[in-house]
């Protein structure tokens, strides 16, 4: 009796506990398993991926064709030097440990009610039956003790590291148990199913399982944290893909003659063996849905894509499956209740293409926003993000204004994503209407089209569903959907990387496996502010199975995780013209992307890797420059040449009132460049940047004839390389500071007189070579519509490069490296719109002016 009255006491309990707050927005779960929980509490069977490169989490089989980078060669690891390489190796199993900690709270708190409920299960009234106990509990109780027990041996070894302290042995032993996994796996879909049953059927139950208590680390403040029975339930799944990445990262850090590197390997091979056995039982499990005909309906692919809709931007979540298309909206619901979609439309696939307009058709008009509404769209993420920080350094992780911040910062990320992609992808119904989407890159567009194309290769049936089958098709799509969230900041867990703030330097070396001569390009895409962005494009290699460019481009990243790489088919048929933008559709021959792993290209020395994309083989090489050494302007002392000496000397020299290297790039740009798509964006390629650098430095006779066989781009690189390189900005160190303060004067008479002096008090070659490039741009602007190439566009690119202080008048104000839209940067960015919003700026009225309002500088 005394036990069944304990049990009872604790039942009581685990049903009168509320929730502190929602489980999603929980900080100090490094799992980050919750981007897999649907927003009711419901769990979908994951497929795991076993790459290395992947983040450690859980995700969906991308279709055939997408590649991801293997494991770096080896010699071009990190940690080659032994000493710093163990202690890389501490401080991996450090995180680790931590995260085990919180696994075995999880796993804690998961049979903290399998003991009452035993005890009721034999009296008159019990809560659950012994077998549904066993179902849902199967297995917990061993995994726990097996991590336990893991913990316990490996925690002593990291309060007393040395570089002798061996830890291969635990974990062999623990990969040698994976057989318990196994045993779960294989019960895991029967033991949600029944625990959703049970809450159903008993309110007891539904009490208990939407509220277990999970205890914090030892060294946190919060005491307990509520999550849901299915949430934890879901746990071993994702542990076992992190254990797996943990173990990836140890070998990279361990010397290969120190006694631990054949144990790890061997953990690696038997955890790399077993997720491949399970992935294959998993998949066709976590999509089947049965059609009337009693075949197997499976969920293939996927995602958010915008829709064009009666001319305006509609997020929809688009559900591709093995024989139709369905395109659906999250319905809007009561707080507390189920999230459902609405199916907007579907198409067979049978009766599914992709061709695009008749010239008699045209296409719907597109609401698209301003350029500068969408960069202050970045603006206002980057401020709450610098908030969010702010927030969580005074201590109050889980505090009401940080809630309100990231609520805000939803908001601004989803209005971006929504009004960001601008590649259309046009899907056909021939027996009805056509329907638009919107991508942010080629890659994607790409992988829809391929993975429809994929299905269509079999011998499909045009189906109609009747209202009744579409009706639980859609609510099967809750359920069955790998995408849970948008992909936006404040959907990831705490502990994800930020991504990358600075300059990625990329070589595009070359290619083989074609299998007959083609005219061949590649082009680079790195994800910013959730979506991907085409950064670079290599010239095209003609008539040739092996391309070898050997172009070198620099990326600016913000944020970024995730390189591309996309090699094209040139195509100069002009009867093959995208009817949607106009454009000749060159065939993709291969795409492959690789992780932007910060310990990889955070080095000295280029990082080389291969990308292998339908039998293809793209070598390149990378390194990364972090945004705060970019920013650095290198102090020169040398005379000759022209790059790194100040403006004032080469002027002096030249007997020109704006350098010549300045004049003959805008000359060149305004020849044949005004036209090109993101000229002044677009990366040009790095060599030719240096081999016109070299011959401006040096005067070479033949610089003419170079620049006008010189891609365009390098071209428009030079000249921004120039700039940034001079030892003072163009606007000088002296003014930036009074630039700053007149950017923000509210009043428009005051920051008229303001900013007018400010240009008249430059030195006469910075003023005149300023107003020069500034007429220039604005000519460039003009032909926005073709080169989309807005004012404020080129204010981003030009105004930190023309307002970026010195390193020595900098000393002391270095921003976060991840601050990229930072209120410093932005400034400089509003400083050069003001001058070119402005109207025509004369040098001889500017210097003949009285201005009534003066400013001390």
């Amino acid at each position: 009796m005394a036990f069944f009255f304990e049990a009872a006491c604790i039942i009581r309990s685990l049903m009168s506990s509320h929730p502190d707050f929602n489980y999603n927005t929980d900080g100090y779960d490094g799992d980050a398993a919750e981007d897999r929980k649907s927003q009711d509490g419901s769990e979908t069977m994951p497929f795991i991926d076993e790459s290395p490169t992947m983040s450690p989490q859980l995700c969906a089989r991308g279709p055939d064709g997408e590649a991801v980078s293997p494991t770096p060669p080896e010699g071009l690891l990190p940690g080659g030097d032994t000493e710093k390489g163990l202690e890389m190796k501490k401080l991996v199993l450090s995180g680790f440990l931590a995260s085990e900690e919180i696994y075995i709270n999880q796993l804690e708190a998961l049979l903290l009610p399998m003991r009452p409920l035993k005890a009721t299960a034999t009296t008159s009234q019990p809560v659950l039956t012994n077998q549904q106990i066993e179902t849902i509990f199967y297995k917990i109780q061993d995994i726990f003790e097996i991590h336990k027990e893991f913990y316990d041996a490996l925690y002593p070894n990291i309060q007393q590291w040395d570089d002798k302290v061996t830890v291969g042995h635990l974990f062999q032993k623990l990969a040698s148990q994976l057989g318990v996994y196994k045993a779960f796996v294989d019960n895991y879909k029967v033991a949600v199913e029944t625990a959703e049953k049970c809450s159903q059927a008993n309110s007891q139950f539904q009490k208990i399982s939407e509220n277990l208590k999970v205890k914090g680390p030892k060294d946190s403040k919060d005491c307990t944290t509520s999550v849901t029975m299915e949430a934890l339930l879901y746990k071993p799944i994702d542990r076992v893909t992190r254990s797996t990445l943990v173990l990836h990262d140890l070998l990279k850090h361990t010397p290969k003659d120190h006694p631990d590197f054949p144990l790890l390997q061997d953990a690696l091979r038997i955890s790399q063996n077993f997720l491949s056995s399970i992935n294959e039982e998993i998949d066709p499990r976590r999509t089947a849905v049965t059609t009337p005909k009693g075949e197997a309906r499976q969920l293939v692919k996927d995602g958010f894509l915008v829709e064009v809709s009666e001319g305006s931007r509609k997020l929809r979540h688009v559900f591709l499956f093995t024989d139709l298309l369905l395109c659906a909206k999250m319905k809007k619901t009561a707080v507390g209740k189920h999230q459902q979609y609405d199916c907007k439309w579907y198409i067979p696939l049978a009766d599914l293409t992709f061709q695009t307009l008749d010239d008699s058709d045209s296409c719907p008009h597109v609401q698209t926003l301003p350029e500068h509404e969408i960069e202050e769209m970045k603006t206002k993420i980057s401020a709450i993000k610098s908030e969010i920080q702010k927030e969580k350094k005074a201590l109050k992780g889980q505090s009401r204004a940080l809630e309100r911040l990231r609520k805000k910062m939803n908001e601004q990320e989803s209005c971006l994503l929504l009004h960001s992609p601008m590649i259309p992808f046009r899907i056909h119904n021939k027996h009805g209407k056509s329907y638009l989407f919107l991508l942010s890159s080629d890659y994607e567009r790409s992988e829809w089209r391929e993975a429809i194309q994929k299905l269509q290769k079999k011998d499909l049936q045009a189906c109609v569903l009747s209202s009744v089958e579409l009706q639980v098709l859609t609510g099967s799509c809750f359920k069955l959907r790998t995408v849970h969230n948008i992909p936006v900041t404040s959907n990831k867990d705490d502990e994800e990387s930020p991504g990358l703030y600075g300059f990625l330097h990329v070589i595009v070396h070359s290619a083989k496996g074609f299998k007959q001569s083609a005219n061949l390009y590649c082009t680079l895409e790195v994800d910013s502010f959730g979506y991907f962005v085409s950064k670079a494009k290599t010239r095209v290699f003609r008539d040739t199975t092996e391309p070898q460019w050997n172009e070198e481009f620099e990326i600016e990243l913000e944020g970024s995780q995730c390189l591309r790489i996309l090699c094209y088919e040139k195509c100069y048929d002009k009867s093959k013209l995208n009817k949607d933008d106009n454009e000749i559709v060159d065939k993709i021959m291969g795409k492959g992307q690789v992780q932007l792993d910060p310990q990889t290209v955070q080095s000295k020395n280029w990082h080389m890797d291969v990308i292998e994309m339908n039998g293809i083989k793209v070598e390149f090489s990378m390194k990364f420059t972090s945004r705060d050494l970019s920013l650095k302007r290198t102090p020169s002392k040398k005379q000759s040449g022209v790059f790194g000496v100040k403006i004032s000397v080469v002027t002096k020299r030249e007997r020109s009132k704006v350098p010549y290297i300045v004049r003959q790039c805008i000359e060149e740009v305004e020849k044949r460049g005004i036209e090109e798509v993101g000229i002044y964006r677009i990366s040009g390629v790095a060599t030719d940047i240096q081999a016109l650098k070299a011959a401006f430095d040096t005067n070479t006779k033949d610089i003419l004839v170079m620049l006008s066989d010189m891609d365009i781009n390098a071209i428009a690189g030079t000249l921004k390389l120039y700039f940034r390189e001079l030892p003072e900005p163009l606007l000088t160190d002296r003014l930036y500071p009074a630039f700053m303060e007149g950017i923000a004067l509210s009043d428009p008479a005051a920051k008229e007189n303001c900013m007018m002096h400010l240009l008249r008090s430059l030195p006469d070659p910075n003023l005149i070579t300023f107003l020069t490039l500034l007429e220039h741009l604005k000519r460039v602007a003009e032909k926005e519509p073709v080169n989309k190439m807005s004012l404020h566009n080129l204010a981003t690119v030009f105004g930190p490069t023309l307002l970026r202080p010195s390193e020595e008048s900098n000393k002391g104000h270095i921003t976060l490296a991840s601050d990229i839209w930072s209120h410093d940067v932005m400034a400089q960015v509003q400083v050069l719109l003001y001058y070119l919003q402005h109207p025509p700026i004369s040098f001889t009225e500017l210097k003949r002016n009285t201005l009534y309002f003066s400013t001390d500088v």
